[in-house]
């Protein structure tokens, strides 16, 4: 991991480096840009920025605010995390861990125990940082969620998103965030308990696979999801396959969301290379289903 130093943010001449950033990591439309203004407002009312620095260069940051969300017994304060960014060139250095670890023990000392932040379901990097590595959970889909977005990433794609819960005092986060984090799961660990596959993409691994036309009924207590290792890409060279993506994975999770399903971890199969969501019911784990010799 880079050595950074992590800062709270509070000045209008900090954020400028914020704006900038934003321009670097989403590019191609101004009115998609969070301005100073902003930022500075949230910061003085409860909200967090954060930078992340190499010496006096801004590398990263992180912006979220507060917000409410519903329990039987009324609205309760959670963080809602709007932005994380790194610069491109320095992406799985570890910036971006460091600054959800800041913004973890940040929300903590002020008495919340739910962040939530919305991602890309397709984009298999920001699935498998959020989910795997951070160790957020999700069972809430939200279609078009931003409307239609023009910069660079997103334009031509309908903005669905996963809005992911981040439960900051479990178990499960601390394991993730602490010195000695679990080990890594592999798809082969998967299939030696015989955990089914809700459909099989069409397509070599590796290549621009397509989704199926059909797939099963969820109904075991695990399952496991499949999306396109590398969506960017995907998306750049054919928008209308992308756009089949987004429609058939809209599909998928909201059915198995509705039944009861939550997404608790993401594999990457770096032979393949290939990427899926491991969906469970109840309190399921793969130990669950783990033949003992």
């Amino acid at each position: 991991m880079m050595a950074v130093n992590i800062r709270i943010l509070e000045t209008p001449e900090e954020m400028v480096d914020v704006e900038e950033l934003q321009r670097i990591v989403w590019p191609g439309s101004e009115t998609e840009v969070v301005p100073i203004h902003m930022l500075i407002t949230a910061a003085h009312n409860g909200g967090l920025v954060l930078g992340a620095f190499d010496g006096e260069k801004m590398v990263g940051f992180a912006f979220g605010f507060p917000g409410l969300y519903e329990v039987p017994d009324g609205p309760r304060l959670k963080h809602c995390s709007h932005m994380l960014a790194v610069l491109p060139e320095l992406r799985d250095s570890g910036i971006g861990f460091a600054l959800k670890r800041a913004q973890w023990q940040i929300v903590r000392k002020q008495g919340l125990d739910r962040i939530t932040w919305t991602y890309d379901p397709l984009q298999s990097r920001n699935a498998y940082f959020n989910i795997a590595r951070l160790g957020a959970v999700c069972n809430t889909y939200l279609r078009e969620v931003y409307g239609e977005m023009r910069d660079g990433l997103n334009v031509g794609l309908a903005s669905d998103r996963f809005q992911v819960d981040w439960w900051v005092n479990t178990q499960r986060v601390e394991r993730r965030l602490g010195n000695r984090p679990r080990g890594e799961l592999g798809i082969g660990d998967y299939d030696s308990a015989h955990i089914p596959y809700l459909y099989r993409v069409a397509g070599r691994p590796g290549t621009f696979v397509r989704p199926p036309e059909h797939f099963a009924s969820p109904g075991e207590t695990m399952l496991l999801a499949e999306i396109p290792s590398n969506f960017p890409a995907l998306r750049e060279a054919d928008l209308a396959l992308a756009i089949a993506w987004r429609a058939f994975t809209r599909q998928v999770f909201e059915t198995c969301f509705a039944a009861g399903y939550l997404v608790t971890d993401v594999l990457y199969d770096k032979s393949g290379p290939r990427s899926f969501y491991v969906l469970t019911h109840g309190q399921a784990t793969l130990g669950d289903f783990t033949v003992q010799k």
